[in-house]
């Protein structure tokens, strides 16, 4: 396929829209992963008030992303191999199913064990929407200087999520009913996703469309760099499921419990403000130095959470730690497409996504036990450790980010090579 950026005009989202095809993906896209960012904060809100305890809430929720995080890869591989269409609808069917059974044993009382059972078909199940949605951004631009782009309009896309499904679920969830926010996340999920499935036009091609044999037996985990971006989403990972806990916790202490949604809305919203930025900047630097200076910068922001003891503090805090994520996020999907072959790349892009639920599952359970322990302060101290040692993992192993002379990554159906820059 030719790519859709035609030479010496400068990328941007509005060339980026009018590529063949994108809004017949975009928009089903769009719908369909709105109940992603409102799954955890739904069962923390849910399983913290029958209860009563932080801790088990954020258990539960970490058993989902650890459960998303092993099971996202697999089903990114299949959709690699199948097609996204034949992981989906069966994979949502599950996912509203489980969701439903979840909430009836919450409620019903059961034993954390339960709920535990519950939470593992949920989170194993949970539709891999953006990676699908970037898949098909790299198989309509391949190679095209747009990618760029287009990661950080993904990004925008991600973070507005993040602003209005948090917002939603606390609603749903403090305003309705504490099952509300689940309930809506599992039907929204089921609509969207089928939505989404339907979109046939725009699905990559799968592994028994792809000529290259050798391309198909590369598996995205065995490539250096992949790992080394793992670790490095492993940490944003912590950031996410570590405001997410603490900031409930937060606002239940001071006795504003409605207050959750827009702290962790103005997050995201420095998240998403900072994405639109990155997309609309024509970079000279690389991604990879790019990466490294913004995790540097979501390194040093995270430090301050803890010192945080007012509302308005802690909202221009976490707008700032926002403003770092994006930055980081970006610049990590980029990187994927001159690492990773055609055949492998949804497999790459759920490793990173289910990278940040396996670090936001992690963080949920610690900061949950701090929380319970000594306050919500004290949950503020695990995005600083694990946006720590991950910085000092990149700062280490920066090396592995840079694509092998021979690849401009084989399989990407186009006749000519376009130069990758990565520092």
């Amino acid at each position: 396929m030719e790519s859709t950026v035609a030479s010496g005009r400068r990328p941007g989202y509005g060339q980026l829209l009018r590529t063949a095809g994108a809004w017949t993906f975009l928009l089903p896209g769009f719908a369909a992963r709105q109940p992603f960012a409102m799954l955890t904060i739904s069962i923390v809100l849910l399983v913290q008030h029958t209860t009563g305890s932080y801790g088990s809430a954020g258990a539960v929720a970490a058993v989902t992303g650890v459960s998303m995080a092993l099971f996202a890869p697999q089903s990114g591989k299949l959709a690699d191999r199948f097609g996204q269409r034949a992981v989906l609808v069966p994979g949502v069917l599950v996912h509203a199913a489980s969701g439903a059974a979840l909430t009836v044993l919450a409620l019903a009382d059961a034993p954390v064990w339960a709920l535990f059972a519950a939470a593992v078909p949920t989170g194993a199940s949970v539709p891999q929407i953006g990676p699908m949605v970037r898949s098909r951004w790299a198989a309509r631009l391949q190679g095209s200087p747009l990618m760029s782009t287009a990661a950080a309009f993904e990004s925008v896309t991600d973070e507005f999520t993040f602003v209005v499904g948090p917002v939603l679920a606390t609603a749903l969830c403090t305003g309705a009913h504490p099952a509300a926010g689940l309930i809506a996340e599992s039907v929204l999920t089921l609509a969207g996703g089928l939505l989404f499935a339907a979109q046939r036009r725009t699905q990559p091609a799968h592994g028994h469309s792809l000529a290259d044999a050798r391309s198909k037996r590369t598996s995205a985990l065995s490539v250096p760099g992949v790992r080394v971006l793992a670790v490095a989403f492993l940490g944003i990972g912590s950031v996410f499921g570590g405001m997410q806990v603490s900031l409930t916790a937060f606002t239940e202490e001071i006795g504003q419990p409605g207050m959750n949604g827009l702290l962790y809305g103005l997050f995201a919203a420095g998240n998403m403000l900072a994405g639109l930025a990155v997309g609309a900047i024509a970079w000279k630097t690389g991604p990879r130095r790019r990466l490294m200076i913004g995790y540097a910068g979501l390194t040093v922001a995270a430090s301050l959470l803890w010192t945080a003891h007012s509302v308005v503090l802690l909202g221009a805090l976490g707008l700032v730690v926002g403003l770092f994520i994006a930055p980081a996020l970006i610049t990590g999907y980029t990187l994927v497409d001159p690492l990773v072959p055609a055949s492998a790349r949804t497999e790459a892009f759920t490793w990173l996504t289910g990278a940040v639920a396996l670090g936001q599952a992690a963080a949920v359970t610690v900061a949950g036990r701090l929380a319970d322990a000594y306050g919500a302060s004290a949950g503020f101290a695990v995005p600083l450790a694990g946006t720590a040692l991950a910085l000092a993992t990149l700062v280490a192993l920066r090396s592995r980010l840079a694509p092998k002379a021979s690849g401009r990554v084989a399989a990407r159906g186009i006749g000519h090579r376009v130069p990758v820059t990565v520092d």
